[in-house]
């Protein structure tokens, strides 16, 4: 009985070392990495906060007090595009009900923040179910992904679209036009490169399946074509695309094989760039990438922010443990 307990206890160690076994990229492969810089925006007890990328000079950005999901910083370091979060309850005359989270897209800006006033926002979305934006890279418009149900109080099940908007709030745009024809298959989560190519992770009758890409001519593909692309890359969630458009960083969502990873444009070449820092989870925000795509930034289920660069050297963290989570890189 000794022998089988010490027996299980090596295979289970084994097997969590034998996990994270993914090949890193090489160094030669990843060419030269300097020091991380720039600024860094996170989320610190639902307001925005800013830091330089050493983790210093912390300030408040915007005091909204319900910021919730993925930040992303417009092209000229001006602006922080971001998502509040509400709740709808309802209980019907048959004392039946049920309740579900809202959200839309609003933009802080910095040069409020520099004069002390935190209190400024703008809201450019307005169906309460818009969430998780990310500037393109020429500042000509917004993706995100929306809930086309979310106000719809009884809805049985969401329904969710990738779409663009611009900055101003105009102009707002379904990538897929046949969304009325789907109920259980979705696209969530969206990035784009500057060439207008979609990542995002299929979603499949209330489950994440994984990752798909899809060029600007692929977007009105048939949901069988990305199903089976999403069968071969399951688990992997929050993608987003590196500024040069080479890499598509993600989470992997199984717990044995749980971290932080990178992989090719075409989903052929992938790599571990960390595990799980010992005591805790990735959260399942997008990682954030620095302007050179050398370094990224993410969040732990301890409320801490790290910093690694893309061959997995260089892992520090700048904030926590403590309330802090969904990081963004200034671009």
């Amino acid at each position: 009985m000794k022998f089988s307990i010490r027996l299980l206890a090596f295979i289970l160690t084994f097997s969590a070392v034998s996990a994270f076994a993914a090949d890193k990229l090489p160094a030669a492969k990843a060419g030269t990495i300097g020091k991380a810089t720039g600024k860094i925006a996170f989320i610190r007890n639902g307001d925005i906060w800013a830091m330089d990328a050493t983790g210093q000079n912390q300030y408040k950005v915007c005091a909204s007090g319900n910021a919730d999901g993925r930040l992303s910083w417009s092209p000229d370091g001006k602006m922080i595009a971001f998502t509040r979060s509400g709740q709808v309850n309802y209980r019907s005359p048959d004392n039946l009900g049920g309740q579900h989270k809202l959200y839309d897209i609003f933009i802080a800006y910095l040069d409020s923040a520099y004069a002390n006033n935190t209190q400024y926002w703008y809201r450019i979305t307005s169906g309460l179910g818009s969430r998780d934006p990310e500037w393109a890279a020429d500042g000509s418009k917004i993706v995100f992904w929306k809930d086309m149900n979310s106000n719809i109080v009884d809805a049985f099940a969401p329904q969710y679209q990738v779409m663009t908007i611009e900055p101003d709030g105009s102009s707002e745009v379904m990538l897929r036009k046949d969304w009325q024809s789907f109920y259980e298959n979705f696209l969530t989560r969206p990035t784009m490169n500057a060439n207008g190519d979609l990542a995002a992770v299929y979603f499949n009758k209330q489950n994440q399946l994984g990752l798909v890409v899809l060029s600007p001519s692929e977007y009105m593909a048939d949901m069988d074509s990305l199903m089976a692309t999403a069968e071969r890359h399951k688990g992997m969630i929050a993608p987003a695309w590196s500024p040069d458009g080479k890499w598509i960083a993600y989470i992997d969502s199984d717990m044995t094989n749980s971290g932080l990873y990178i992989i090719s444009a075409d989903l052929k070449e992938k790599y571990i760039v960390a595990p799980p820092p010992v005591g805790t989870y990735m959260m399942t925000y997008p990682p954030s990438w620095s302007p050179d795509s050398k370094w990224m930034t993410f969040s732990t289920t301890d409320g801490s922010v790290w910093i690694v660069d893309i061959t997995g050297n260089g892992l520090r963290r700048l904030t926590g443990p403590g309330p802090d989570k969904g990081p963004a890189w200034s671009k």
